[in-house]
């Protein structure tokens, strides 16, 4: 399982996934799908996008990773997780035929939620590519549509060092006669897409080069939505948003009934409507507690500018952040603010860097603080030397994030005070046999 262990469970090709997908009838050719790559945004991106389906009345699959808080958040229908009991007929019903297989995880939780979308008879279904793209088990779909939302360094051990390598792996979504849209570019990537665009004959967006709030199904007579209002507060819902609003005309001329109403209201409550955690969430006020998913290097600049940005709300910045081990760990470090207190800590997977290691390398930048065993233990110490006027940013990992809204997610929304939050993670961290540092 890749979200635990990391490369010994990455399994490269589509030779199962094509034996499953014979295997269990070609489920995604009963529905139409649109297929979301890039290395950041592409959650935030596919939350949004059905969202958005789901309030134009569609009966929408959803199909996201990783987890954060129950593997059934992988799987949803108009925002509604896979049922338990699905999940256990599945595996029990199909067990002799792929267990000789050896199937990855994602391999097989994937040919789940196809199968899933057809038994539910969805009209659609959002797709969001696991890792890569080229050779993602996602990756056998026809969609109406395909969105790469940017390129940056993460993964390299399976796509590659530099970006025009991850943009050829991502590229590779990219369908014959199929609408691609762009999200982000740099020079190192733009003749990749457009050549692998140009070898498809897929007509190719590049968001970034649309004119700022006008979009047309045609690009010809341009629509406006002022004022829109975004849920997704994270800076980088810019350019996601970017990426959408250009990305939606074109499932207009393809037949979409998607009206303004529709897309304001997926915009506006695309958590409630999707179940999205983990964007630039806030879990608390006074102090205010912010978590975020953001673990490499483009996703910490993008927290980093906007905990800049935020510099003249709050008296002091405190940050709670764990690493898994594969990722750049050097570059994040590299970018993190001097002016912060920090408590370094460790998520509850084995793939996760000791929080005494980090806190170790941190220090080499420059950035002091104590190391603690557990998230809620490390929160729960943020918390109390914490003024009400200060700030606490929860990151580092979606895994660092998922510690913390397991522990919370009966308490969230009935968190009023400062005491009773700790009191929380306190109990949290009791009842996983670790002791809370004083």
């Amino acid at each position: 399982m890749f979200q635990q262990v990391g490369g010994t469970a990455y399994k490269e090709g589509l030779e199962n996934t094509l034996t499953l997908d014979e295997h269990f009838g070609h489920p995604h050719r009963s529905y139409h799908t649109i297929h979301v790559a890039g290395t950041n945004g592409k959650g935030s991106c596919s939350h949004t996008l059905a969202a958005i389906l789901q309030e134009a009345g569609y009966r929408t699959g959803l199909y996201t990773s990783p987890h954060l808080i129950d593997f059934r958040e992988r799987i949803r229908v108009n925002g509604q997780p896979v049922p338990e009991e699905y999940v256990v007929r599945f595996v029990e019903t199909e067990r002799s035929f792929f267990e000789p297989l050896h199937l990855s995880f994602f391999e097989l939780t994937t040919a789940m939620a196809f199968r899933y979308f057809a038994d539910q008879q969805v009209d659609v279904a959002v797709i969001e590519v696991g890792l890569g793209g080229r050779l993602d088990c996602t990756n056998i779909i026809r969609p109406d549509l395909c969105l790469i939302t940017n390129i940056s360094f993460d993964h390299t051990q399976y796509l590659g060092n530099t970006l025009a390598q991850i943009a050829f792996e991502k590229a590779g979504i990219i369908k014959q006669g199929v609408p691609v849209v762009i999200g982000e570019t740099v020079s190192d990537t733009r003749p990749v897409f457009l050549q692998k665009a140009e070898e498809m004959q897929a007509p190719i967006y590049f968001a970034d080069e649309q004119e700022a709030g006008f979009y047309s199904g045609d690009f010809g007579k341009p629509l406006c939505y002022p004022d829109l209002e975004v849920e997704l507060k994270g800076l980088y819902q810019e350019k996601n948003t970017r990426t959408l609003l250009t990305a939606l005309p074109l499932l207009i001329s393809a037949g979409y009934r998607l009206s303004e109403r529709a897309i304001r209201n997926g915009f506006a409550h695309v958590c409630e409507l999707t179940g999205l955690m983990g964007r630039w969430q806030q879990l608390h006020a006074s102090p205010t507690l912010v978590c975020d998913t953001g673990h490499n290097v483009g996703g910490i600049r993008y927290v980093v500018e906007q905990l800049h940005r935020l510099r003249c709300t709050y008296r002091k910045l405190h940050i709670v952040i764990g690493m898994v081990s594969d990722k750049d760990i050097r570059g994040v470090l590299a970018l993190l603010p001097r002016e912060a207190e920090y408590y370094f800590t460790c998520a509850s997977v084995k793939r996760a860097l000791p929080a005494l290691e980090l806190a170790r390398r941190a220090h080499d930048f420059g950035l002091p603080g104590e190391s603690y065993p557990d998230v809620p233990t490390a929160v729960r110490a943020a918390l109390q030397k914490s003024l009400p006027e200060d700030f606490i940013f929860v990151g580092g990992s979606s895994f660092v994030v998922a510690d913390l809204l397991t522990g919370q997610r009966t308490a969230i929304h009935s968190i009023s005070t400062h005491a009773s939050f700790g009191s929380v993670l306190t109990a949290t961290a009791e009842r996983a046999g670790k002791s809370p540092s004083k």
